[in-house]
């Protein structure tokens, strides 16, 4: 099974790229997390350019979120919401409407922030974004507040309650989707 990473954040050391190399470390065996990086070479969403050739980095991002069973998405909060970047590339994602590649694909958001609350709006954004889209949004909330405090020097997360918070939303997000593959076998 092969669970797509996508972070919200362009930073090179992200909170939230290190929240999702903590999701890799807590999957069981025959679970792989790749982490998708090419979220800032994604073009604005204008439908002029919305056509069968899509831009290369539009390409890439919608033949990763089809190839993947699932998608875990780590968000920070920009201005109590989702940021552009992100919300660009869903746009992008979601044509077509009918049989867009995230439709019916499970998917949860967790998120990281240097602010108290873990960046929750955003992640509530999200989670409304992806709904509306289709994709099988998974309950369950990982808001890592002050994210600065919560990873060691190396990038590894040691909030033990996170991690617990991680480890259910991953457990949901795997029943989900195995759930998807035995019903379309």
């Amino acid at each position: 099974m092969r669970i797509l990473g996508i972070s919200g954040s362009l930073r090179r050391d992200s909170h939230n790229l290190k929240l999702l190399r903590a999701a890799a470390e807590l999957l069981p065996a025959g679970v792989e997390l790749e982490i998708w990086d090419g979220l800032k070479q994604v073009p604005p969403y204008d439908e002029d350019d919305d056509h069968a050739a899509a831009a290369p980095a539009v390409a890439q991002l919608r033949a990763a979120l089809a190839s993947a069973d699932a998608v875990l998405f780590a968000t920070p909060e920009y201005n109590s919401s989702v940021p552009g970047q992100l919300k660009n590339a869903l746009d992008w994602a979601s044509r077509p409407h009918a049989t867009n590649v995230l439709r019916n694909k499970p998917v949860a958001v967790v998120g990281a922030s240097a602010g108290s609350f873990g960046g929750i709006w955003a992640q509530a954004e999200l989670r409304k974004i992806l709904a509306a889209i289709g994709a099988r949004v998974v309950d369950g909330e990982v808001a890592v507040g002050r994210a600065a405090d919560r990873f060691d020097v190396g990038g590894r997360l040691v909030d033990d309650e996170a991690r617990a918070q991680l480890a259910e939303v991953l457990d949901a997000l795997l029943a989900e989707t195995r759930a998807r593959v035995a019903a379309a076998a």
